[in-house]
């Protein structure tokens, strides 16, 4: 059974920095291209960055120079490393394995001003 599970969420204040982590259990992971996601209140989900099975990384402009992407196939984890935070990062943050079409259940990033 795939599952993907996201943490690294929490409160940080304006211009402070997380990283998120999302493991894949069930699947292989070297095998599949990540996306993170998120998703705002009252907002559509959008989508965030994505790392290939090669390591090639792309970002939202909306995030371009502040977060960056990995992955660590020996441990079939994703990362999301989120610095410069602002107010308007605050979501709840989802990663997505591609080639499996599995999606975790999200963990929130809030960021206050």
């Amino acid at each position: 059974q795939v599952q993907l599970v996201e943490s690294g969420g929490g409160l940080v204040q304006a211009g402070g920095s997380l990283r998120l982590s999302c493991v894949l259990s069930g699947r292989i992971f070297s095998l599949t291209n990540m996306n993170w996601y998120r998703q705002a209140p009252g907002k559509q989900r959008e989508w965030v960055a994505t790392i290939t099975v090669g390591g090639g990384t792309s970002y939202a402009d909306s995030v371009k120079g502040r977060f960056t992407i990995s992955r660590d196939n020996a441990k079939n984890t994703t990362y999301l490393q989120m610095n410069s935070l602002k107010p308007e990062d605050t979501a709840v943050y989802y990663c997505n394995a591609v080639l499996y079409g599995s999606w975790g259940r999200g963990t929130q990033v809030t960021v206050s001003a």
